[in-house]
Order: structure tokens, then C-alpha cells, then sequence
């Protein structure tokens, strides 16, 4: 039997190989400078705490473990992220190297305003920019992600209807919607609302007719496009009928990906919208931030935005409070990083290469629906946008699921995507490729897909127990959320 090298070993299994077991009493890792102030007497040993006791290693072992452990990690630098409604794309490092300039990186948040006029233009800029592309009036770069961002745009609908006499405590929500939109509607104090989808996918109109035949309804928070990765075709007859109730026509703009530089939202008829700059405009947003919710508004809604606001005063810029504003929502001025990357990332792009983005994520989605199209039932028969959303329902029928799918793509070499979401589509599985992906990536993404169709009507084993490759074997996901295991103890 081979007899492994400790290194070797430790990093064939590192879920089971700990800086603990690579311990040794007496290695010290550094070296501390001589005392400049009067040594002390080291308390009672039997003050010590015996379960915080640290691995004793080099320097070079604690540098080489978590550098190969690192290696395990999947990126966007090293493989394909199909994850539907992520928009997991790549990040030029331009954006990097611009947010880390000394100039806008050091700046302190509490500094006067006349010490950081730079960063203000620079937010000024992307104010008016946003505002641009969506096709709005006015944009609050405050919200921090977009969630935040929903419950700025909430806020805003419910002052201003207390603002106008009105009374309304009920916001709609598609079914087809992002997850968050009826939590953050209820968070604001409102009844929520769910409007059901229709037969292709849209929304009912029969349906969203009746809620509004009932008073007291604030507005219809509608992503678009949809997470069934559908655009809403009766968009504007949609605005039309909440406008003349009185409501408003809330957008989740998540998905601008599939829009940008081709429709704007305040076109159609929105009166509020969020924009994920982490998403849309290139900022990494794995392992769950950061990020940067902006709210953009049509001017009737303007003077409710949150504080502050840059303005431009006598060739000056200032923070400002909007006459009516909701307040403040978070500390100081926004994620500035991120406001730093996208503003970046649209100089660098200009419009034509704003527009290039959306043509090219729709392609890309609707090639890799036309692929597959065969081998997973479509959840909807028609022409996707920014991502397609399949069905696994046919493999389950042969004892495969959705989540056996994920877990065997993993042996070949690919994130899986967004799984049993949308929640009105069976076994859904939801892929967005993006704009960023080759089409030789999408290919070889594809065959895969198409590979595991096949074990599942030859071979079923082969992914009802995947991954077979990958340091740590499907887990007991239930018990790891009930039952956690959060730190390590010495066995006794």
C-alpha cells in the first residue's frame, strides 16, 4: 500500500484533514519582537480554557493548507456558473483596480465633503447615468443590495400614498416572482398578495383585474423579466390598468441583464425600480456580497428618496435630503466599492457595449434552451430571455430528481444551476449563461446536461449517488441545517 506523504494526504480529503490533525506540540508559526513594557505573570493554569486550545504548525504548513484548500473552491476564474437569476458572470479587473485606487479606497465616509469631491462627482455621475438607462427621473445609490433596494422602493410607495390621503395596505406579487419581493413587501406593513401566472407563463390578467376591483391596493411589485426568464408582453397595458387604480408598478430589476441598452423600465410604465449593480454591472457577489441595491424613480416619486443625495450645488457637490424623503435606510452614503466597480464598468462599456451585453445574454440563453430542449421538458414552450428554466420532471419519473442532476453535473466539472426555483415550475432547474460565456463553454455545458439525460434512463445510480469525484460525498443536508456542526472539539 502506498504510504502518502502528510501534505499528499491531508489535501486527498481535506473535509476529514484539519489544522488540528496537522498539529504538533512545540511548532511555532511566529516569532514575537522582544517586550517593550514590564512582563507580566501568565494567570492560573486552571483559568485555562482547555476547548480553545489553537494547532500548533509553521508558518510554511499554515500557508500551504489553506492555500490548497482554497485550490478546492470553485470560482468563476476556473468554471461555468449557470445559476439562474444570479447573473454569475465575469468581472473585468479594471473595475478592481479602480475601486482599490488610494483616492477613492481611503477615503473615510465621516471626511468632509469638500475632501472628497472626486468620489461625490464620481456618484453624481452614476446617478444621472442609472437614470439614464432605465429611463427614469431620479436614483438614490443608498440601498445596499437588492433586497434593500425593494424595501427602499416599498417605503417610497407607501409615503407617498400617505403623502396623497390614501390608504392602501395591500401589495400584489406574481407568482413568478423573486422571492424576496412578498418579504419585503410585508416587512414595509403590507398584505401580501399572490397573482397567479397564466397558461404561457404571463401574468393573469383575470386575476390581477379582481385584486384591483377590491380598494386599498399600494402596487404590483413585478420582476421583469419574469424568473421563468419570460418578458411580461402586456407590460404597458398592465401599468395602465394599476395607474388608473391608483396604484404603483413597482419593478425588480434584477434581471436587467436580458435589457440593458435596449428597453427602459420607466418607458413601459414603472414608477420605481431597483437595479443590482452585483449582478447587472459586474461587481463579484459570490459567497454573498458585496452588493448595491440603487432605486430609480420617476419624478413624482423623487422628493421621497432616501438620504443622502448627491446634488450639485454651485459647482459643488453635496450630500442632500430629498423634501420628503423616507430617511435613512443604512449607515453613511451606500456600498461605495461597488458603486466604484459599476460606474467602471459603464464608462469602459459605453452604450453600444451596454447594448452588447443583453443581445448577447439572450442568445446565449435561448442556445442553450434550443440544446436541451430535447432531453428536459421546458417549462414554457417560448422564447426565453437572460435564462431559461427546464424541468427534471421526466428524469424523476425514472427515479432521477432535479437535485441528483445538480450533484452529478458537479463530476463533470460544472457549478449546477439554480434548482426547485422558480416554486411553480416541477423539478425546475434555472440557467443563466450570461453574456461572458463562449459558446464552446456553453457546449461543453450542454453535453453534459445531455450525458446525465441519458444515465438517467440507462444508468440512474450513477446520479442518485453523485458526486463520486469531489473531496466531500453528498451530505445529509437536512441534518446539516437542523443540527450544525459550527466548530471543532478535542475528542476525549
Amino acid at each position: 500500500m502506498r504510504s502518502w506523504p502528510r501534505w499528499e494526504r491531508s489535501m486527498a480529503d481535506p473535509g476529514a484533514t484539519l489544522t488540528f490533525d496537522l498539529s504538533r506540540p512545540g511548532r511555532i508559526g511566529a516569532l514575537l519582537p522582544p517586550l517593550d513594557v514590564p512582563e507580566a505573570a501568565l494567570p492560573d493554569t486552571s483559568l485555562l480554557r482547555d476547548e480553545l486550545t489553537l494547532p500548533e504548525l509553521s508558518q510554511l504548513d499554515v500557508v500551504r493548507y489553506f492555500t490548497r484548500l482554497s485550490q478546492k473552491n470553485y470560482s468563476i476564474d476556473t468554471g461555468f456558473y449557470p445559476l439562474g437569476s444570479c447573473s454569475m458572470k465575469y468581472n473585468p479587473r479594471i473595475n478592481e483596480d479602480v475601486a482599490r485606487l488610494s483616492g477613492l479606497a481611503q477615503l473615510h465616509p465621516m471626511q468632509q465633503v469638500e475632501t472628497a469631491q472626486g468620489a461625490l462627482a464620481l456618484m453624481f455621475d452614476l446617478q444621472r447615468m442609472l437614470a439614464e438607462i432605465t429611463g427614469m427621473d431620479d436614483v438614490s445609490l443608498v440601498p445596499a443590495a437588492g433586497a434593500h433596494g425593494e424595501l427602499a422602493g416599498i417605503l417610497i410607495a407607501s409615503a407617498y400614498h400617505a403623502a396623497n390621503g390614501g390608504k392602501r395596505k395591500r401589495v400584489l406579487v406574481p407568482d413568478s416572482a423573486h422571492g424576496t419581493n412578498p418579504a419585503t413587501a410585508a416587512m414595509a406593513g403590507f398584505t401580501v398578495e399572490s397573482i397567479p401566472s397564466d397558461k404561457n407563463g404571463n401574468i393573469d390578467m383575470g386575476a390581477l383585474e379582481r385584486a384591483l376591483d377590491n380598494d386599498g391596493v399600494a402596487a404590483l411589485m413585478l420582476t421583469l423579466p419574469s424568473t421563468l426568464g419570460l418578458f411580461e408582453p402586456r407590460i404597458t397595458k398592465i401599468a395602465e390598468l394599476l395607474h388608473s387604480h391608483g396604484a404603483l408598478l413597482y419593478g425588480d430589476g434584477a434581471n436587467m441583464n436580458a435589457m440593458l441598452g435596449r428597453v427602459k423600465p420607466g418607458e413601459l410604465g414603472f414608477d420605481v425600480l431597483h437595479l443590482n449593480l452585483h449582478k447587472t454591472f459586474s461587481t463579484p457577489h459570490g459567497g454573498g456580497g458585496p452588493g448595491a441595491g440603487p432605486i430609480a424613480v420617476k419624478s413624482h416619486l423623487a422628493p421621497f428618496l432616501p438620504t443622502p443625495h448627491v446634488d450639485q450645488n454651485k459647482g459643488s457637490f453635496v450630500l442632500g435630503t430629498p423634501e420628503r424623503s423616507v430617511g435613512r435606510l443604512g449607515l453613511f452614503h451606500g456600498n461605495f466599492g461597488v458603486l466604484a466597480r459599476a460606474y467602471t464598468y459603464i464608462l469602459s462599456l459605453g452604450a453600444e457595449g451596454l447594448r452588447d451585453i443583453s443581445e448577447a445574454a439572450v442568445l446565449n440563453a435561448n442556445y442553450v434552451q434550443a440544446r436541451l430542449r430535447g432531453a428536459y421538458r421546458l417549462a414554457y414552450d417560448r422564447r426565453c430571455m437572460h435564462e431559461c428554466v427546464l424541468s427534471g420532471s421526466r428524469q424523476k419519473a425514472k427515479g432521477v430528481k432535479t437535485l441528483d442532476i445538480a450533484k452529478r453535473l458537479i463530476d463533470y466539472g460544472f457549478h449546477p444551476p439554480t434548482v426547485y426555483f422558480p416554486l411553480i415550475v416541477d423539478e425546475a432547474m434555472m440557467i443563466e449563461p450570461t453574456e461572458s460565456e463562449s459558446k464552446e463553454t456553453l457546449d461543453e455545458f450542454c453535453e453534459a446536461m445531455l450525458a446525465i439525460a441519458r444515465e438517467a434512463a440507462e444508468s440512474p445510480e450513477l446520479a442518485r449517488e453523485a458526486p463520486h469525484n469531489t473531496p466531500v460525498r453528498r451530505l445529509d443536508e437536512a441534518t446539516a441545517a437542523r443540527k450544525p456542526i459550527l466548530r471543532w472539539r478535542r475528542e476525549r
